[in-house]
């Protein structure tokens, strides 16, 4: 990069830091008044008592979670001691917040991390693991004990659902008929995380041989069992399945592995986007899925696209496609945010920024002044905005 390069180049950092601010001031909170808690609404504007009654959305705040971390990480200094706090020095530190949130977790969760999805427990294994390693390097010694007990009930039930029903795979939920890519992929990533690197690779084995659609490149949903011992295939395929694909081919490594992981960014790029216009020009961004659940899937594809732009065992053309389509989907994402004005419901609470269900419509359009905002939208947001100072960081 040339300092011309250089001199025009987006603060992600800052960037990414507006959108904490926004997303946690504007949806966090206590858990029943707790101390020592956090937890996020599911919607704004509402009030503490009606978001309780709703649903429960776990793997929102596990992804929650994960950009607290991501956050946390820009926190620290190049000596790995806690620096400049995202939301200012009477505020905690992300990683605090992170594990205030972890403990909000498991008592919402009526004392458990455990619940009937597995691909729920995935993404909050996933996370806790990234938060203990926080905790370490920051050399904080506070929920490290507890999240090592998460992560040893976590994966005693990922050991559970991974059988050799269907030849391989991930069971998705305790009904045990459908194994699917969005269980198997992020348990996969636990386990080559945590160095049973055996065990990562049947299930990503298992997902290439059943799941891999060689025609568009991509990881189709899954395989439901039928009444009468019949297979159907549910052909659906999802941005965000391909995310913890992705990220579990890199962690692995190995030459057959990375192959794979450069074919598949390939075939996100040709598949999974569409244009948006940016300033005085048009780009290709990737593409979002709604609102929900759906909200989140942009999001989470970027997080392991950044892996592989930074990745210096991939080729050259396969690193800076993977940069372009997380770089292009945060400015469009930044470009269309919506500023909340005071007096608004939203600002009230804290909100500063309303950012789009997808980079390719402007704010305004998907959340106009007096609409309820989700989640797991704006977390979609952040993660895409972390993703992009990622790669400006080189990590």
């Amino acid at each position: 990069m040339t300092p011309a390069d250089i001199s025009t180049c987006p603060d992600w950092s800052f960037r990414a830091d507006e959108a904490a601010r926004s997303v946690t001031r504007l949806f966090g909170q206590r858990l029943f008044f707790l101390p020592g808690t956090h937890i996020a609404a599911i919607v704004r504007p509402s009030g503490r008592l009606k978001n309780l009654a709703r649903p429960w959305h776990y793997w929102w705040q596990a992804h929650y979670v994960d950009c607290l971390v991501d956050t946390g990480r820009r926190e620290l200094g190049t000596d790995g001691r806690p620096g400049a706090r995202f939301d200012g020095a009477d505020r905690p530190s992300a990683g605090r917040l992170a594990s205030r949130l972890v403990t909000g977790i498991r008592l919402r969760n009526v004392l458990t991390v455990v619940n009937n999805y597995y691909d729920d427990m995935a993404w909050l294994a996933l996370s806790t693991l990234r938060l203990e390693h926080l905790a370490r390097d920051s050399r904080t010694e506070a929920g490290r004990r507890r999240n090592a007990r998460v992560l040893q009930r976590l994966t005693l039930q990922f050991d559970s659902a991974s059988t050799d029903d269907l030849g391989g795979g991930t069971f998705w939920s305790k009904k045990r008929d459908f194994k699917n890519t969005p269980a198997t992929a992020p348990v996969a990533l636990h386990y080559a995380r945590t160095g049973q690197t055996a065990k990562a690779q049947a299930l990503l084995d298992w997902l290439d041989a059943r799941l891999f659609d060689s025609e568009q490149g991509l990881y189709r949903d899954g395989l439901r069992m039928a009444p009468g011992g019949g297979v159907v295939l549910e052909s659906a395929i999802y941005t965000y399945n391909q995310g913890p694909v992705l990220g579990a081919l890199l962690e692995l490594g190995g030459a057959a592995n990375l192959a794979r992981a450069a074919s598949l960014v390939a075939s996100v790029a040709r598949s999974l986007t569409l244009a948006a216009p940016l300033p005085g020009r048009s780009a290709a961004v990737l593409r979002a899925e709604g609102t929900g659940d759906g909200g989140l899937f942009t999001g989470i594809l970027a997080r392991y696209l950044a892996l592989a732009a930074v990745d210096g065992r991939l080729p050259a053309a396969t690193r800076a496609t993977a940069a372009a389509l997380v770089n292009d989907t945060a400015e469009a994402f930044w470009e269309g945010r919506r500023l909340v004005p005071a007096g608004d419901p939203l600002a009230r609470r804290g909100g500063r920024i309303v950012f789009s269900t997808g980079p390719e419509l402007p704010a305004l359009d998907t959340y106009p002044a007096g609409a309820a905002v989700e989640l797991s939208t704006q977390l979609q947001a952040w993660m895409v905005l972390e993703a992009a100072a990622a790669i400006a960081a080189g990590n």
